[in-house]
């Protein structure tokens, strides 16, 4: 498939900007009769020798094993100049191989493809061999290895649809196309031009179909980043071999010491003893809250921010992180701190669960952060689906078998801030709420009018330490007086019950947390 002109580097030179200087070592081998597929047609053989003349390589792919500050990696880098990166029998064969000895070796795995597809020459034959080589890749997930892809301009055809894009985490090239069909070709067979940005990295990733898009040259110091998060062993803990069942909830809540505040609330102040209800509305709002990123950045060790739809104006935000020694997935909803709130829109809510089976194939704990003013309001959010993507959501987080804890960390409206909270435990900041509308969108419905917001608020029990009598939050984390007047004391309290979380629940085995989560959900909302 023609695509134009291919990414500037040669697959030698794209390893060598990543690997540490002499760390690499290739595991190709001549292509033979028995893993080639014959060339009768004279034209191809002659196509074939220019290739090899004019690239000095024996194939369109390179494999081998490197290092990337001092950590192994396996590779697999398309060659653009041989025959347009495309993938043959002797290629995927090659290809194949290298994917099945990284898993034999237990090796995280890098591809870097460059192609316009599969090998026209060679017809069903190659076309099929994608089969081959996402079978391989398929086992080498399964194995619990990581395996990380970077397309190149153009990454095309087959090779986008297939072992190209199954990477758990899809980097991109800036500027790269990317699709399964070439302009020239759909244009051919539909007789209209594609739009030029379709198929642009950039494109995919503002719809959650590329976790980043990073230039070549610094492409190594992700690479350094996510591999240190994803080789960090966890602080050992003892492990809980028994099945302990919860309790109820515990009336009085985590954090409440006050005689006045025993779990049957004054009928006049339903929140004695607790935060303005309202007033802790109003707190959240504040421009210079913390938000998603600031806590991660204040608070995680090793951090790669991933790219989200919308990009750093969106809604979500991704990451890989090591918290105080524990390796985790964040995905976590970031206020707007001037202006109007962003919309989590649709795209967001399928961003939240790709990255849910992306922990779950890591094997790593997943962080949910809450923090919304509601999900996207309007007539394209409708017919996105954005209210069957809250429900996936929730069946997606109930069904994950990784570790998952959710942070309130402050507003928390309606299904938009409810799709990222269920969880094996709940922290909540001392301020943060949780309601099915903004209270002033209740007062519209009771009062038909905004005017009783704050009586709405405060009668709804929808306050931090309200949410621990009926269930859903585990532990209420102060602000003193407001997260906003001090955000590293705030971060660093928030963090350190975080970890403390993660800690308790890397120590629980699989089956007993798993119990324990469809029990907490079972008893939510129950104050008996």
């Amino acid at each position: 498939m023609g695509t134009g002109a291919g990414t500037a580097l040669t697959a030698h030179q794209l390893i060598g900007l990543l690997v540490d200087p002499g760390g690499f070592r290739g595991w190709d081998e001549p292509p033979t009769a028995q893993t080639a597929a014959p060339a009768p047609d004279p034209d191809y053989r002659a196509s074939l020798d220019r290739a090899r003349e004019r690239t000095g390589l024996d194939e369109a792919v390179l494999t081998g094993c490197g290092l990337i500050d001092g950590r192994p990696v396996a590779l697999i880098a398309s060659e653009f100049g041989f025959l347009g990166g495309s993938i043959g029998v002797a290629t995927a064969e090659r290809i194949t191989r290298a994917v099945e000895r990284a898993t034999a070796e237990r090796l995280p795995l890098l591809a870097l493809p460059v192609s316009g597809g599969t090998r026209m020459q060679e017809g069903s034959a190659a076309f099929l061999c994608m089969l081959r080589i996402t079978a391989a890749v398929q086992a080498h997930r399964a194995a619990g290895l990581p395996y990380l892809s970077y397309l190149r301009n153009p990454t095309m055809g087959g090779v986008f649809a297939s072992w190209g894009t199954l990477g758990q985490l899809v980097l991109a090239e800036p500027g790269a196309r990317l699709g399964f069909l070439g302009p020239r070709v759909y244009e051919e067979l539909r007789g209209v031009e594609l739009p030029a940005d379709v198929q642009r990295a950039e494109t995919l990733a503002g719809h959650g179909l590329v976790d980043a898009v990073v230039p070549p040259r610094e492409l190594r110091e992700l690479l350094r980043r996510t591999l240190t998060v994803l080789g960090t062993t966890p602080p050992p803990r003892p492990v809980y071999t028994s099945y302990r069942e919860p309790s109820l909830p515990a009336a009085s809540g985590p954090t409440s010491t006050s005689a006045s505040d025993t779990g049957h609330p004054d009928p006049e102040h339903p929140d004695a003893g607790h935060p303005d209800a309202w007033d802790s509305v109003r707190r959240t709002r504040r421009p210079d809250r913390p938000g998603t990123r600031e806590l991660l950045r204040r608070t995680a060790e090793e951090l790669v921010l991933l790219d989200a739809p919308g990009g750093r104006d969106g809604a979500l935000v991704r990451a890989l992180a090591v918290l105080d020694g524990h390796p985790v997935l964040v995905v976590g909803q970031q206020r707007q701190s001037a202006g109007p709130e962003r919309p989590f829109t649709a795209a967001d809510l399928r961003a939240v669960q790709r990255t849910a089976r992306l922990a779950e194939q890591l094997g790593l704990p997943l962080v949910t952060v809450v923090d919304t003013a509601g999900a996207e309001l309007s007539a394209r959010a409708e017919l996105d689906g954005i209210a069957v993507e809250i429900a996936h959501c929730l069946t997606t987080l109930l069904a994950l078998r990784t570790p998952v804890l959710a942070v309130l960390l402050g507003q928390g409206s309606g299904g938009g801030a409810l799709a990222l909270l269920p969880a094996d435990r709940v922290l909540a900041a001392g301020h943060a709420w949780l309601a099915p509308l903004p209270p002033e969108g209740a007062s519209a419905i009771v009062h038909r009018d905004g005017a009783h917001a704050a009586e709405l608020a405060r009668s709804q029990g929808i306050g931090a330490h309200r949410l621990a009598e009926v269930g859903l939050v585990d532990e209420v984390v102060p602000e003193l007086p407001d997260a906003a007047e001090e955000p590293e004391a705030f971060c660093a309290r928030l963090g350190a019950a975080v970890v403390t979380a993660l800690g308790e629940l890397s120590a629980t085995t699989e089956p007993d947390r798993l119990a324990a989560r469809a029990l907490r959900h079972r008893l939510l909302g129950d104050l008996r």
